[in-house]
């Protein structure tokens, strides 16, 4: 293998064609840069300079030789040059799982541009996953970061911090006799037909929605399913049903004639969880992880 220090020394001799200033440029003595440009040669077996009293002259195969030295010092300190800011987290690539909730809470938006500013050249994958999915890539280092509904259990491999904790929000139709109510109590619900989220492939949120309404002293009659929370709100806007929803969802998403109402009766909230490997030590992931919690 070549040593790069011994063709940057090549290349300095052979620019100024004296081993006097070459030595003077490299802040080092005449007498070893000397024996360098000997020891390339012997390794290359190749006479690289006709040597006289007064200057060294390149020879055919030293010209030959120096733009190719040029060439492979440049890429050498380019990758120098990557390896640093592969170091300082500037430039890299990121696989980041979400769950819906994530998104509807405008959380990735503000923390991807953030990130942005501060990694313009990192690439990035986004990743729309459930949240034990993401606990599985995580361990198997296939996802660097995810955000999930729930912190994982007793878990020493992997860390989190709560990002997102609303509450849910009671969406019905602006022509719904409910709206007349400045607070609604659980009996007003009864019986109502109600719209439920399914998500695929296990079913969580109804059982949750279920649970937490008999708690509260009501049975909800669910009669229409929607396979996320936007479409559950289309069916609310057609007067089909009610729903509940989180918080952020009836500041920007709803369709105008959904109207929204506080039920802090009901103990059923949406967490979104950052999670990370707690070895993980990339300054890529770190960046990341303050860009979040910054915005």
């Amino acid at each position: 293998m070549l040593d790069l220090r011994q063709l940057r020394y090549f290349i300095a001799v052979a620019e100024t064609e004296n081993v006097g200033r070459a030595a003077e440029i490299l802040h080092i003595s005449q007498s070893p840069l000397s024996r360098q440009i000997k020891q390339l040669e012997n390794q290359l077996g190749v006479l690289l300079f006709e040597r006289n009293k007064k200057r060294l002259r390149l020879t055919q195969e030293g010209h030959d030789l120096l733009g190719e030295a040029r060439a492979l010092v440049a890429n050498a300190l380019r990758v120098e040059a990557f390896g640093r800011r592969l170091g300082s987290g500037t430039v890299g690539r990121l696989a980041i799982g979400y769950v819906e909730a994530a998104l509807h809470a405008n959380l990735l938006s503000p923390a991807l541009r953030r990130f942005r500013r501060i990694s313009p050249s990192a690439a990035l994958s986004l990743q729309g996953l459930g949240t034990a999915v993401q606990f599985e890539r995580l361990r198997q280092r296939t996802l660097d970061l995810g955000f999930t509904y729930r912190a994982p259990e007793q878990s020493a491999d992997l860390s989190s911090a709560v990002i997102i904790d609303e509450p849910l929000l009671l969406a019905m139709h602006k022509d719904d006799p409910l709206c007349k109510s400045k607070k609604i109590q659980p009996k007003q619900l009864d019986q109502r037909p109600w719209i439920a989220v399914v998500r695929q492939p296990v079913d969580t949120i109804r059982p949750a929605l279920l649970a937490g309404c008999q708690r509260a002293g009501f049975s909800p009659d669910i009669v229409y399913e929607a396979s996320d929370p936007l479409s559950s709100l289309h069916l609310v806007s057609a007067g089909v049903g009610l729903a509940v929803v989180q918080a952020s969802l009836g500041n920007a998403y709803a369709p105008e004639d959904v109207i929204f109402r506080e039920i802090p009766w009901l103990d059923l909230r949406v967490s979104v969880h950052l999670v990370w490997r707690t070895d993980e030590q990339r300054p890529l992931v770190t960046r990341f992880r303050k860009a979040v919690l910054q915005a």
